[in-house]
């Protein structure tokens, strides 16, 4: 009996010490590099990658360095391994073109959040019966109320390669219209200085983002489909990405998942707070949710 109780014992203690072995913590305490993140200056692509940032620090222990540059920037560092991850690749089609050319150079981690879309949008009160679809927009009197002008953000976006096709598909560039470069922040900024005036303006749009909570906006049809349908956001890893760095990290990314919903969320407290108060607020309110993305077991 006491010979049993003994092993029984021993037994627990291994249990114990292979628990604090195998937690994040102590496999952050042995790596000792940073996990570099790719990320462009987009809404939702910020929310992601600083609360998957937050975590990693703060809940697990590593070191994380996010890498801020130009969406096609991102796909190239990945194939030269000079960054570990980004969170944001638009997928099946914003993003295809990058897709045919690194799919074998990345490894595809997943969905991060799904049902977004890509359109251009205009204020709920530029009247349907005169702009209700891209259409529309070849109609004199409707150009000469937007100025000729499509409002975009940064040119390497794949939203902006599909716009510029949509500009010629449509007879927009025949018709005097030009696409204007910006940034995301650029884009909101225009849209809301327009709004406070009343003015007609069409900006290229995206789901999840802030702005449909703050203002009353629409998309337009797309007739011929060019801008794509509904969309969902992978995480990509750079080639040996999971042989590099603790499973608990690699599982973390293939196990985070945002509903649409929370997502947008945080980017709307993050447009009247900041992205750090947003985040932080994000994993405190969702303590179960993290916990699995971090253990893959459910409380």
């Amino acid at each position: 009996m006491f010979y049993s109780l003994k092993k029984i014992a021993m037994a627990l203690c291994v249990v114990a010490l292979l628990a604090v072995c195998f937690s994040p913590i102590a496999q952050a305490q042995d790596y000792n590099k940073p996990i570099k993140i790719g990320w462009t200056a987009w809404s939702d692509a910020e929310a992601i990658t600083k609360i998957a940032k937050l975590i990693l620090e703060e809940k697990m222990g590593y070191d994380v360095e996010l890498v801020m540059s130009d969406i096609g920037v991102q796909y190239q560092a990945l194939k030269g391994k000079d960054i570990d991850l980004m969170l944001m690749s638009w997928l099946p089609v914003t993003h295809q073109n990058y897709w045919k050319k690194y799919a074998s150079d990345v490894v595809n981690l997943g969905p991060l959040y799904t049902r977004a879309k890509l359109g251009w949008v205009v204020p709920d009160y530029v009247p349907t019966d005169k702009v209700d679809s891209i259409d529309d927009l070849t109609d004199e009197d409707v150009a000469a109320k937007l100025n000729n002008k499509i409002t975009g953000i940064d040119p390497g976006a794949g939203l902006m390669q599909a716009s510029e096709k949509a500009m010629d598909d449509y007879g927009l560039s025949d018709a005097g219209y030009e696409l204007i470069s910006s940034s995301g922040a650029g884009m909101t900024a225009a849209l809301a200085r327009a709004i406070k005036n009343d003015d007609w303006i069409v900006v290229t749009g995206w789901s999840p983002h802030w702005k449909f909570a703050k203002w009353d906006l629409r998309y337009i049809d797309d007739p011929k489909g060019i801008l794509g349908g509904r969309e969902r956001i992978h995480c990509l890893a750079r080639e040996g990405f999971y042989q590099d760095v603790p499973y608990q990290v690699f599982e973390f990314f293939t196990r985070m998942y945002m509903p649409l919903s929370e997502l947008q969320a945080v980017m709307l407290e993050a447009s009247n707070t900041s992205y750090k108060q947003a985040c932080a607020k994000y994993v405190k309110e969702h303590p179960e949710r993290v916990h699995y993305w971090m253990t893959g077991e459910f409380k």
